[in-house]
């Protein structure tokens, strides 16, 4: 069966971008095909449902298996990763070679490098020396890569995934396409408090849509709810210009403290397919505790970010005498949220001796972070797929369970954080997660997913019988003869 390597039925015909040639040029664009429609019979190997970093990584890796028949839907018009977010100092936390692929396929057309290479930019980003990739340019890899791939459907979301007869059957946009296996990589959603869900609008919104609101800041007491990277990246921007400084910034958050990311080796081992396995095998209480206990080997502030924010504080506060223009307020959770005479006031509660207190803002931004929701085109199979509470309960192969026929499978990208640890809506084994889907869909292997020279043994080992020699070599085999 070939590769559906057709734009959708009835989309544009776009020319996407190729991986470079020899000569460091990109090659001649070519033009897709015109659009011919699937006979109503033809099953595919895979669909994909949302089409982020996740699937477009899936997509990528399936992309040089022509004998599986793939398409991937997405509802937005066009790629663009949290564009709310494309703060013009932002970076990302991870290295680059965390990027769609390298690491389950270094010598892939789709690395951040030959990306690079393609847009003539790599001697230049070497001697850059950028300690960190800035997220606009990655946003821009991102959209390379969605444009050289073929079978990507944008402009059009799916509506319902139902099981009928022998296949999958997924509906997008008056499409009917039927498959054997589903990716589902619809992302996370806004993580809003109760208190301020009625409220949401102009001036009461989510971080994720902070550069897309209108009108400025400029001399305005702005609240930022959230103590993590996304709200000390608005807090950022928000002391970045001299010239539209608000007239107050308060940071309020729950945590002890405005804490950095964890990003000790020993930490970043917890981010190898190792520890992911290994995760995925204990009981539900130990995976449950050691979410509590690594927080912020995920969820912490970067520390170049944490130094940038408080020397500019320093700067504005104690050079240029602009005293009591930022506030901070760890240990304090938003209770309440009510509007007072045009504008707003936060109760809060918590602070070292626990008093409720009061704060007053005109505009309130929720960097209060995301969460994984079942998508709702799942609902025809709500009857059919088991839930731990609200999650979905995932294989190691990362397909859900349900009561379906064995060969039909629902794969699950970015919502197994309650099964594969701190990792999973991370970069780091996006990679290597989507090489684990691909390998699986394929039903070979197809991607080396092994995790060579693991240095930290998480699992115990079984008991040994002693051989004699000493303990290293019976749990490494003796070295060769002298």
């Amino acid at each position: 069966m070939e590769r559906d390597s057709r734009p959708c039925p009835g989309s544009a015909v776009r020319a996407p971008v190729p991986p470079a040639a020899g000569n460091g040029r990109p090659r001649t664009r070519v033009p897709w095909s015109l659009p011919v429609a699937d006979a109503p019979d033809t099953l595919f190997d895979a669909v994909g449902v949302g089409i982020g970093p996740f699937n477009l990584s899936a997509a990528a890796l399936l992309h040089p298996l022509p004998e599986l028949r793939t398409r991937f839907y997405e509802r937005e018009p066009e790629f663009q990763w949290h564009p709310g977010l494309l703060f013009p100092e932002a970076t990302i936390q991870v290295s680059y070679l965390k990027d769609l692929v390298t690491l389950a396929d270094p010598t892939s057309s789709f690395t951040f490098l030959s990306f690079l290479h393609a847009t003539g930019r790599l001697y230049r980003f070497i001697n850059a020396g950028f300690p960190r990739v800035n997220r606009r340019e990655f946003n821009q890899y991102l959209r390379w890569v969605a444009a050289s791939l073929p079978g990507l459907c944008f402009g059009r979301g799916v509506d319902e995934v139902r099981f009928e007869h022998d296949a999958l059957v997924v509906y997008a946009g008056g499409e009917r396409v039927r498959t054997r296996s589903v990716i589902l990589g619809t992302g996370l959603v806004q993580a809003v408090p109760e208190c301020a869900r009625r409220h949401l609008g102009a001036t009461v919104f989510h971080a994720y849509g902070f550069l897309h609101q209108e009108g400025s800041l400029a001399g305005k007491r702005v609240a930022v709810v959230g103590g993590g990277q996304t709200g000390a990246e608005v807090v950022s921007h928000l002391l970045a210009d001299d010239r539209a400084l608000p007239e107050r910034v308060l940071w309020i958050s729950r945590r002890a403290n405005f804490l950095p990311l964890d990003e000790s080796p020993f930490t970043n081992e917890m981010f190898t397919p190792g520890y992911s396995d290994y995760f995925f095998g204990l009981g539900a209480p130990e995976r449950a505790g050691l979410l509590r206990e690594q927080k912020l080997a995920s969820d912490g502030i970067s520390g170049e970010l944490l130094d940038s924010i408080y020397r500019r504080l320093y700067l504005l506060e104690l050079v240029e005498g602009r005293t009591g223009l930022c506030s901070l307020y760890p240990r304090r959770e938003l209770e309440a949220l009510d509007p007072c005479r045009g504008a707003w006031t936060l109760e809060v509660n918590g602070g070292a001796d626990g008093a409720r207190e009061t704060l007053h803002a005109d505009v309130v931004v929720l960097a209060t972070g995301a969460e994984y929701r079942v998508p709702p085109c799942l609902a025809p199979l709500d009857g059919r797929i088991p839930r731990a509470g609200d999650e979905l309960v995932v294989r190691d192969d990362f397909s859900v369970e349900w009561d379906g026929p064995p060969e039909l499978r629902i794969y699950l990208q970015n919502g197994a954080r309650h099964r594969r640890g701190v990792a999973d809506p991370n970069l780091s084994l996006m990679a290597w997660r989507s090489a684990r889907i691909v390998n699986s869909i394929a039903g070979r292997h197809v991607y080396d997913v092994e995790e060579a020279h693991p240095l930290v043994r998480w699992a115990a080992l079984p008991p040994q019988p002693p051989t004699g020699g000493t303990l290293d070599e019976q749990h490494h085999g003796a070295g060769a003869p002298s």
